[in-house]
C-alpha cells in the first residue's frame, strides 16, 4: 500500500511524522491496552516488512513463529510477568528449530537464526516499552514522563543527523552500510539529543548529569539501531522495507530508531534511575579500593 498526498518529499515527510508522532504520543500518555494495541498493530507491519526484507535475501524466517511468539510475550509483557520471559523465549525457539525441522526450507540453518532473530528484534525488544512505561518509585511517580524523554531525544537525533549532515557533512561514517550518514551528522545528532535530554531530564527532576548520560546512551543507540536497519536492507539488497508510511518507507524504517533504544533505557532507568543502591554500592567499592 502506497498513499500519495500529493505533496513534495519533505513535505510529506515532516506530515507523517508529525501525524505519527501525535497518536504515538497520545497512545503513550494513555498507557494500559491502548499501548498495547499500538504496539502490536506497529509489530504486524514491521515484522511482514522483516520477513519481506529477508526473502529478498534468499532468507525465508517463519512469520507464524515470530507472530505467535510477539502474542504471547505481549500477554506475558502487559500482565508483568517477567520470570516467564525466559520460559517462553525457550519454548518459542524451540518451535523455530521444530518448524524448520518439519516444514521449513532450505536454508535451513538461515532460516532457523532469522525466525530467532525477529523473535527478539521485532518483537521483545519493542515490547520493553510497556515495562518502561509502568516504572514506578516514590521519587518518580511513572515512566511516562521519561519515556517521553526518550521519545523527543531520539527525534531530535534524527532531526540533528539530517540537518548535520545536510550542511557540514564530508566524512563517511559508514559507507558500506549507509553512504548518505556523516560524520558531522553523528555529532549533530549527538549534540541535539543530549541537548533536549537535559532540558526534559532537569525539568522531570533528573540530575543534570543523569540526564547527559540518559541522552549519551539514547543517541548512541538510536544511531546504532538506524544503521543494524540499514545494514539489512543493503545486505537484501532494497531501499525501503516498505511503502506503508508516506516519506518514511515502512514501519521498520521509521522505528528502527527505537528498536535498541528503548530496551537499553528501560533497564538504564530501572537499575540507575528508579534503583539508587547502585550509588552506595560504586561507593564502597571505590572506598575498598582506596584502602
Amino acid at each position: 500500500m502506497k498513499l500519495d498526498l500529493g505533496l513534495n518529499k519533505n513535505a510529506t515527510r515532516m506530515l507523517t511524522g508529525f501525524i505519527l508522532g501525535f497518536v504515538v504520543l497520545l497512545c503513550i500518555m494513555q498507557g494500559g491496552l491502548v499501548l498495547l494495541g499500538m504496539l502490536a498493530f506497529i509489530l504486524y507491519f514491521a515484522t511482514k516488512e522483516y520477513v519481506k526484507i529477508l526473502n529478498y535475501k534468499g532468507f525465508y524466517p517463519s512469520i507464524a513463529v515470530i507472530y505467535a511468539t510477539e502474542i504471547v510475550l505481549a500477554i506475558i509483557v502487559q500482565n508483568e510477568a517477567f520470570g516467564l520471559v525466559g520460559a517462553t523465549l525457550t519454548i518459542c525457539s524451540m518451535c523455530a528449530f521444530m518448524w524448520v525441522l518439519f516444514v521449513g526450507r532450505q536454508p535451513y540453518i538461515a532460516n532457523a537464526a532469522t525466525t530467532l532473530f525477529g523473535m527478539v528484534y521485532c518483537g521483545w525488544f519493542p515490547l520493553h516499552l510497556i515495562f518502561f512505561r509502568n516504572l514506578s518509585c516514590p521519587e518518580h511517580d511513572s515512566g511516562l514522563g521519561f519515556v517521553v524523554m526518550m521519545l523527543v531525544s531520539v527525534i531530535a537525533t534524527d532531526v540533528g543527523c539530517y540537518y548535520a549532515g545536510r550542511h557540514l557533512g564530508k566524512h563517511k561514517l559508514a559507507p558500506t552500510v549507509s553512504p548518505n550518514k556523516t560524520i558531522e551528522g553523528s555529532i549533530g545528532g549527538a549534540c541535539c539529543c543530549v541537548f533536549f535530554s537535559i532540558v526534559i531530564g532537569t525539568y522531570l527532576g533528573l540530575s543534570w548529569y543523569m540526564a547527559l548520560i540518559a541522552g549519551l546512551i539514547t543517541t548512541t543507540f538510536a544511531q546504532i539501531g538506524d544503521l543494524c536497519e540499514s545494514l539489512l536492507k543493503r545486505d537484501a539488497g532494497v531501499k525501503d522495507s516498505g511503502h506503508s508510511l508516506p516519506g518514511h518507507g515502512g514501519f521498520l524504517d521509521r522505528t528502527d530508531s527505537f528498536a535498541l533504544t528503548i530496551p537499553i533505557m528501560y533497564y538504564f532507568f530501572k537499575y540507575f534511575v528508579y534503583r539508587t543502591e547502585w550509588q552506595t554500592t560504586a561507593w564502597n567499592f571505590v572506598k575498598g579500593l582506596m584502602h
